[in-house]
C-alpha cells in the first residue's frame, strides 16, 4: 500500500475479540477458537510488515482474563508457550522486535523466561515493532507511570511540580514508540476494555464486526482506509488543519 497521502497509520492497536464465539458458532471448544486466532495474529503481523507499519500492539491477555474459567486460562498459557517455541526465530528473520507489555510476574517462570528470551533475542531488530499486552491494563499501566514518576522525584531526579503530562508520558509503557494513531477491535463489541487508556487519547478507534479468526489482511486494509478518510485535528478547527483561517 503506498502512503503517497502520509495517511498510513504509523501505530496500531488491536483487541483481538471474538475467538470463542467463533468456535461456538462451530461448536467447538473456545481453545479451538484461539489457536484459529493464533494463524490471525501471524497474518496480520504479515500484513503490517508488508504495509511499512512500523508498530503493531496486540491485547492477547488482559489483567481481567485471569476470572476465566481455569482451564481456559491453563489452555491458552499452554498456546502462549507453544507460539513463543515456534514463531520467535522466524520473526526474528523478519526483523520482528517483540516486546511483551504489562505485569509480567504474574506468569509461571518458564512461560516468563520464554518472553525474557524472546525480548533479548529480537531487541535490535527495526523493522516492526510488535507488542504483546499481556496481563496488562491500561489502569495498570497510568499507575505504574506514577508509581515511576514518585520514585524519581523521591530520588531527586525531579521535583514533584515538574510532573506534567509531557514528563509523565515517558513513564508508560510504550513510551518510545510513535503515539497510537489506529485502535481496532474486532467481535462487533464497541468497547476499550481497559487498553491503552493513555495512549488512546488521540487515537481514530475502528470497530470490526469480524470476529478475530477470520481478520485478514484485507479487513486491515479496510480499517486503514477508514483512517485515512478521517480528519485528525488534534483539537483545532478544520480550517487550521487544512492551512485556511
Amino acid at each position: 500500500m503506498e502512503n503517497s497521502t502520509n495517511k498510513l497509520p504509523r501505530h496500531i492497536a488491536i483487541v483481538m475479540d471474538g475467538n470463542g464465539r467463533w468456535a461456538k458458532q462451530r461448536h467447538r471448544p473456545r481453545t479451538f477458537g484461539h489457536r484459529a486466532g493464533q494463524k490471525a495474529v501471524r497474518a496480520i503481523i504479515e500484513a503490517c510488515l508488508c504495509r511499512g507499519i512500523e508498530a503493531l500492539t496486540l491485547f492477547a491477555f488482559s489483567s481481567e482474563n485471569w476470572k476465566r474459567p481455569q482451564d481456559e486460562v491453563g489452555a491458552l498459557m499452554e498456546l502462549f508457550l507453544k507460539a513463543l517455541d515456534r514463531e520467535v526465530n522466524e520473526l526474528d528473520g523478519y526483523g520482528v522486535r517483540i516486546r511483551f507489555v504489562g505485569e509480567l510476574a504474574a506468569f509461571a517462570p518458564a512461560l516468563r523466561e520464554r518472553m525474557y528470551a524472546a525480548m533479548e533475542k529480537t531487541a535490535g531488530n527495526a523493522k516492526l515493532a510488535l507488542n504483546i499486552a499481556v496481563n496488562y491494563g491500561g489502569r495498570w499501566d497510568i499507575a505504574q507511570a506514577a508509581r515511576q514518576a514518585a520514585q524519581a522525584a523521591v530520588r531527586g531526579e525531579i521535583d514533584a511540580p515538574q510532573i506534567d503530562e509531557a514528563r509523565l508520558a515517558g513513564y508508560f509503557s510504550l513510551a518510545d514508540l510513535p503515539p497510537l494513531d489506529l485502535f481496532i477491535r474486532t467481535g462487533g463489541e464497541k468497547r476499550v476494555s481497559n487498553f491503552l487508556l493513555w495512549q488512546l487519547a488521540y487515537a481514530e478507534l475502528v470497530f470490526s464486526e469480524t470476529l478475530w479468526p477470520d481478520f485478514d489482511a484485507a479487513h486491515l486494509d479496510a480499517a486503514i482506509a477508514d483512517f485515512a478518510g478521517r480528519e485528525r485535528r488534534y483539537g483545532k478547527t478544520s480550517a487550521q488543519v487544512g492551512g485556511g483561517t
